[in-house]
């Protein structure tokens, strides 16, 4: 009996510890890494969000800009957290692909460990992946009829926002289930593949939809399909991968708020909460659907087995591709 009150005290205590470190933070500005440029997904929700927290949590936010490494995943910007003081006061918002061992085998250790290097706080926008074709250099609308023509022919080529980007797995993961085999052409994001597209340099892309439907009503491009189980609310008039022959191609941009490792718990609690209720407020999410993106948040346990998910999944589709990722 004595031992059971000793437990429910000690439960009871910590509870109010948890409490107290979550009303005391945020102590001074909240610094908030992008790891891409300004202009960007991550970067406009980052700007949308971040007078809403500053308002909820009494201290100034600050976006931080901090693109590159050379591998197409930010990894400047996140190393930048990842050796932050866990207090919650440097946050980084970034996609799947930092975490990604994506190296065929024997493989290289991924660049950072969810849990070890950050903590997933919440999910926060999505936007399916696409394929595209320049509707002069291939006059097909959709992939049934782009199928018989990449495999009867020779040469052909699509391009991608980077080796390892989420465009990259996107069309290996096309490649894998429509045994096809074009080559792959990575280039310094999907912004330069999009134009060499619409340009008629290159007959087909793997993009986020987000970034190809303001060039859908040029009529130089044209999206056949998304990679996603439903239909986006983006634009629900194109068909899943599944309804257009190719079930399982399935391949969700995502971008994610995140702490350093050994972030309390109760300031993930307490960030997850804040991010959330803007995220599900209607002027907010009329806004981040203006930047053709969906607002997605997910409570920080479902996230990080999201995450875990995703990683195990592309990890074996990288090492079953025979494509270098790295």
């Amino acid at each position: 009996m004595q031992q059971a009150v000793r437990v429910l005290c000690a439960m009871v205590l910590a509870g109010v510890a948890l409490q107290a470190a979550s009303q005391a933070y945020p102590s001074k500005p909240v610094r908030i890494v992008v790891n891409n440029a300004p202009g960007g997904s991550s970067d406009a929700v980052a700007r949308i969000l971040s007078p809403i927290l500053a308002e909820r949590l009494g201290k100034p936010i600050v976006v931080d800009n901090r693109p590159g490494g050379g591998d197409g995943r930010g990894n400047i910007g996140a190393t930048v957290v990842a050796n932050a003081a866990p207090d919650g006061h440097t946050l980084l918002i970034a996609s799947v692909p930092i975490f990604y061992n994506l190296s065929t085998a024997p493989g290289l250790p991924p660049p950072y460990e969810l849990g070890k290097d950050f903590a997933a706080i919440t999910r926060l926008i999505t936007t399916p992946m696409a394929i595209a074709v320049n509707s002069d250099k291939l006059p097909v609308q959709s992939i049934k009829e782009l199928l018989p023509l990449l495999k009867a022919g020779s040469g052909f080529a699509y391009g991608s926002g980077g080796k390892g980007s989420g465009m990259h797995l996107a069309g290996e993961l096309f490649k894998q289930l429509s045994g096809i085999d074009i080559t792959h052409v990575p280039y310094k994001g999907s912004g330069p593949s999009l134009n060499d597209l619409i340009a008629g340099q290159i007959p087909i892309v793997f993009i986020g939809l987000g970034s190809a439907t303001p060039s859908i009503k040029s009529g130089r491009v044209r999206v056949l399909a998304v990679a996603s189980a439903q239909r986006s609310a983006l634009a629900p008039e194109i068909p899943t991968g599944a309804e257009s022959g190719l079930p399982g191609w399935e391949a969700l941009g995502s971008f994610g708020l995140f702490g350093p490792g050994g972030l309390p718990v109760a300031i993930v609690q307490r960030l997850n909460a804040e991010v959330t209720t803007a995220l599900n407020r209607a002027d907010i999410r009329e806004r981040i659907l203006a930047t053709r993106n969906e607002p997605a948040p997910m409570p920080p346990e479902d996230y990080a087995r999201f995450l875990t998910t995703e990683m195990t999944r592309w990890g074996k589709m990288a090492r079953d591709s025979g494509d270098t990722f790295n």
